[in-house]
């Protein structure tokens, strides 16, 4: 919460997958501490972060549940962010209901989870930060190139970020940076 919060007044939302990564105070991206000096310094609006784990299953031999959460095409999570996850915060808080004061923000299988839920439901969220996207990883492969430009524009702004030496990046199958570089390339040919 940016101390700038009235509870009452509604605030922008972000929304970033693999929560404790981002959370970490000590870490490379110290998510909380960038919300809070850019809301005090005017930069953005008063933004509630809301930081999300994605699911275990306790007592299993392999617990992680990352994958088949973060790189599914369909729209269960964002459903879960939308039912479960976002009504918890606005018991306390007001959030603002403009989808465009909404972005949602993740890295690998988190940027292919930002990617989805925003496409899926831009009526709610119109802000995605989409680092290193994994979108390779996606159970029968990347939708978005052939998808973006079949389908009417939609109100998004989309920040892609890949690396250049990337998983695979110099193979010809599940490239990261091909990939991501794909659908960078469908969204600018199909805005």
């Amino acid at each position: 919460m940016p101390a700038r919060c009235a509870p009452s007044k509604p605030a922008s939302l972000m929304v970033f997958q693999d929560g404790w990564w981002y959370l970490d105070p000590d870490g490379e991206i110290r998510g909380a501490i960038v919300l809070d000096n850019l809301v005090h310094r005017g930069d953005i609006p008063v933004t509630i972060g809301v930081f999300v784990d994605p699911g275990v299953f306790l007592g299993a031999e392999d617990p992680k549940n990352r994958n088949t959460e973060y790189d599914a095409f369909d729209d269960r999570y964002v459903d879960f962010l939308l039912s479960e996850i976002i009504p918890e915060v606005t018991k306390d808080y007001s959030i603002a209901e403009d989808p465009d004061e909404w972005g949602i923000c993740g890295g690998s299988s988190g940027g292919n989870c930002a990617f989805t839920a925003a496409w899926l439901r831009p009526d709610k969220f119109r802000r995605v930060t989409a680092f290193l996207s994994s979108f390779t990883q996606m159970p029968g492969g990347n939708p978005y190139p052939e998808l973006v430009p079949r389908v009417p524009s939609k109100p998004l702004r989309i920040f892609l970020q890949a690396g250049h030496r990337d998983l695979r990046w110099n193979e010809p199958e599940r490239n990261w940076l091909a990939n991501n570089l794909r659908v960078a390339a469908a969204l600018v040919e199909h805005p």
